[in-house]
């Protein structure tokens, strides 16, 4: 199983994490982050987190996320493929190291280039709208899903 764990203010994110599940198919599950459960994560083959760039940095309820399971699951999900989805406002690469930092404590696989959609919000209006995908982008998660749902069922990772 395929966990797409995600967190959205204004709709970037969960498009782009409706879109991973709908590429991955049965193989998918989405969970909102603020729901996610250490054993969510445990029975999972590999993972997708999906989240805002918030202040250059991880939303904080996917912070959160990783919070609260961070220590339970430490030596026991290593070697775990996982790929990352950032809706960005500018450049996103603040979240996408800050999210890789984490895994790295837990030792999972990145399988995957990170996937940075810009939507290029900056003015305040901008930035607290919501926000609807660009085909370009929603195909892009859609083959993410597509490749992390086949790669686990194929055992490449």
């Amino acid at each position: 199983m395929l966990a797409i764990i995600w967190h959205s203010r204004t709709g970037a994110s969960q498009a782009m994490a409706q879109a991973i599940a709908a590429g991955a198919g049965d193989a998918g599950r989405l969970i909102p982050a603020g729901e996610v459960t250490a054993q969510d994560l445990l029975s999972a083959s590999g993972y997708v987190f999906v989240c805002p760039e918030n202040l250059g940095a991880l939303s904080g309820a996917m912070k959160e996320m990783f919070d609260r399971c961070y220590y339970p699951l430490l030596g026991q999900v290593e070697g775990r493929a996982y790929a990352s989805a950032i809706a960005a406002g500018s450049d996103g690469q603040g979240a996408q190291s800050q999210l890789d930092r984490i895994v790295t404590g837990w030792r999972l696989r990145r399988v995957a280039e990170p996937l940075i959609v810009n939507f290029a919000a900056q003015t305040p209006e901008a930035i607290a709208a919501r926000k609807v995908l660009p085909s370009e982008g929603r195909r892009a998660c859609l083959e993410m899903g597509e490749a992390m749902a086949e790669g686990l069922r194929l055992g490449i990772f």
